[in-house]
C-alpha cells in the first residue's frame, strides 16, 4: 500500500525536505501509522505519519485525528511525555509527528526491574495528566469542561444514538448496558481532568525503563479521573502492567485522587460499552461492512470475545448479578473433513516465517486464529448450540426453531419482563463462556485474563 496522491508532496513542502523512505507499521486499521524519513545534512530524520483515509465518521466515538493533534500540542510542554507535532494537514484527515524512540508492547519487556520501572513512569505521566488545569489547555475542540454527571450523560446520549441502527433497532445487550449507565451516573462533584481514553499499555511507548511518549489521544475527554484507572484496568488486561495494585498506589500518592472502585467499575463498564456502540462496532448495519479497511480477522475475534466476557463480568459486578459456574458440554466427533483445519493450520505455520512484511505476518497470523476458531465450531458448534437452545427453551416455556430465532424472542421477554434482566445475564454469560471455549486455541493467554484487582 502506498500513501495518498499528494501526500508525500505535502510532507516536503511541511518539512522543507525531500522525503527519502516510506514504510506503514503494523496495527491501527483504518488510521494508518507510517515511518518516514525525509533528508537532512546527516542521516535521515525520523519522523511519524498518523492517516485516515477515509476521515472520521460523524457518529463515531473517535476524534478526527485534527483534535488528536491539537491534543498533542495542548500537553507539548506539561508533565506529560508526548511528541511534537510538525504539521497537520489542511485537508485531509493526517498530522506528521517527530518519531519517538522505544518498543509498544509491555509484554516484550523481560526484566522485572525494567517493567516496575516504565509501568511507575507511565503512572507518573498519568498523575501529571489528571494534576493539569483544564483551564490551561488550549482545547477548544473539546468544548468547556463542565460537572461529570453532565457530561457522562451527554456521552451515554451519544453512545445511544451510535448504537441505533439505521432500521431504528439497537443491540439488545448494548442497550441494557446503556439502560444501566443512565440510571446509576456516579454522584461525583470532585476535579474534572482530562481523560485520555483507552490509557495504558499498548498507547505509549517505553525505552531504557522510561516512557519516551504516551501515544492515542483519539479518546481524549474532559471526566472523572477514575474513568482513566478503568480504562489502565482494561488496557493491562490486554497487555500485562505488573502488579495492579501497587501501581494503584502510586496513582494515590502523586495525583492525591483517591481510588473508589465504585466509580471504577462503573467505568469499566462505560469502557466496553463505548467499544460496543462505537460506530466502528455495534451501529454499524450488516451488510455494509468497511470495504476500504480490511482487517486482521483473527484479531477481530480474539478481542471480540474477550471484550464481550469483561463487560459481562463489569455488568455483573455493578448490577450484583451472580454469574454462574461453567457447564460446557462435552467435545463433538470429528468429521472427515476435520484434517483439513489441521493442515491448513501447518501451512500457515510454515508461511508466517517466511513472510518480512510485518503487516503481511501478522494477518496470516490471525488468518490462523480464524480457522482454529472455525475446527471447533466444525467440532462442536452443534453440539453447543443444542444447548443453547435447551437454556432458552427453559426460560421461554417452549423450544425455539433455531438458536437465532430463540435469542429473538428471549429478548422480546426480556422486555416484556416476562424473563428478568439477572437471568438474561446470566444467560448471556453461559452463552459467553461456550464461545470462549470454542476460541480457546485462539485466544491463548487471552483466554484466562480478567480485571485485574484494585487493592
Amino acid at each position: 500500500m502506498n500513501l495518498p496522491d499528494g501526500m508525500e508532496d505535502w510532507i516536503a513542502e511541511a518539512t522543507g525536505r525531500r522525503v527519502v523512505a516510506t514504510t506503514r507499521i503494523p496495527g491501527g486499521a483504518s488510521r494508518e501509522g507510517w515511518f518516514v524519513d525525509v533528508e537532512s545534512d546527516g542521516p535521515p530524520e525520523p519522523l511519524y505519519l498518523r492517516l485516515d483515509r477515509r476521515g472520521t465518521d460523524p457518529l463515531s466515538a473517535f476524534h478526527t485525528l485534527w483534535v488528536e493533534a491539537e491534543i498533542f500540542r495542548a500537553l507539548d510542554g506539561t508533565g506529560v511525555t508526548v511528541p511534537r507535532i510538525v504539521a497537520v494537514h489542511p485537508t485531509e484527515e493526517a498530522f506528521l509527528s517527530e518519531r519517538m524512540p522505544g518498543e509498544t508492547w509491555f509484554y516484550r519487556i523481560h526484566d522485572p526491574d525494567e517493567q516496575v520501572a516504565v509501568a511507575s513512569d507511565f503512572i507518573r505521566n498519568l498523575a501529571a495528566l489528571h494534576l493539569l488545569n483544564p483551564a490551561d489547555l488550549d482545547i477548544p475542540s473539546l468544548g468547556p469542561p463542565r460537572p461529570v454527571p453532565e457530561l457522562v450523560a451527554e456521552e451515554l446520549g451519544r453512545m445511544r444514538q451510535r448504537a441505533t441502527r439505521s432500521n431504528g433497532t439497537i443491540d439488545p445487550f448494548v442497550e441494557l448496558c446503556i439502560d444501566w449507565l443512565v440510571g446509576h451516573i456516579p454522584d461525583y462533584a470532585g476535579p474534572v481532568v482530562l481523560v485520555q481514553g483507552d490509557t495504558g499499555p499498548g498507547n505509549f511507548l517505553y525505552q531504557g525503563g522510561r516512557v519516551t511518549a504516551v501515544l492515542d489521544w483519539e479518546l481524549a475527554h474532559w471526566g472523572d479521573p477514575m474513568d482513566d484507572i478503568a480504562w489502565l484496568s482494561l488496557r493491562t488486561v490486554q497487555d500485562t502492567f505488573t502488579h495492579f495494585p501497587d501501581r494503584i498506589r502510586e496513582y494515590e500518592e502523586l495525583s492525591g485522587h483517591r481510588i473508589e472502585p465504585s466509580r471504577v467499575w462503573y467505568y469499566r463498564l462505560l469502557a466496553e460499552t463505548r467499544l460496543a456502540a462505537s460506530a466502528r462496532g455495534a451501529a454499524r448495519d450488516a451488510g455494509n461492512p468497511d470495504e476500504d479497511a480490511p482487517r486482521d480477522p483473527g484479531n477481530g475475534l480474539i478481542y471480540g470475545m474477550l471484550h464481550r466476557r469483561l463487560t459481562l463480568e463489569a455488568l455483573a459486578e455493578v448490577a450484583g448479578v451472580e454469574l454462574p459456574a461453567d457447564s460446557l458440554p462435552a467435545d463433538g466427533h470429528p468429521r472427515s473433513h476435520h484434517h483439513v483445519f489441521d493442515d491448513c493450520l501447518a501451512a500457515l505455520s510454515t508461511i508466517v516465517p517466511r513472510i518480512e512484511d510485518p503487516l503481511a505476518s501478522q494477518w496470516t497470523k490471525g488468518v490462523a486464529r480464524a480457522l482454529k476458531y472455525l475446527r471447533e465450531i466444525d467440532l462442536s458448534g452443534n453440539d453447543f448450540d443444542a444447548a443453547d437452545l435447551d437454556e432458552i427453551a427453559g426460560m421461554l416455556g417452549t423450544r425455539p426453531e433455531s438458536v437465532a430465532s430463540g435469542r429473538a424472542e428471549l429478548v422480546d421477554a426480556v422486555r416484556a419482563q416476562r424473563v428478568s434482566q439477572d437471568t438474561y445475564v446470566q444467560y448471556l454469560w453461559r452463552q459467553a463462556k461456550r464461545d470462549d471455549y470454542l476460541m480457546r486455541d485462539a485466544s491463548g493467554a487471552l483466554r484466562t485474563r480478567t480485571w485485574p484487582p484494585l487493592s
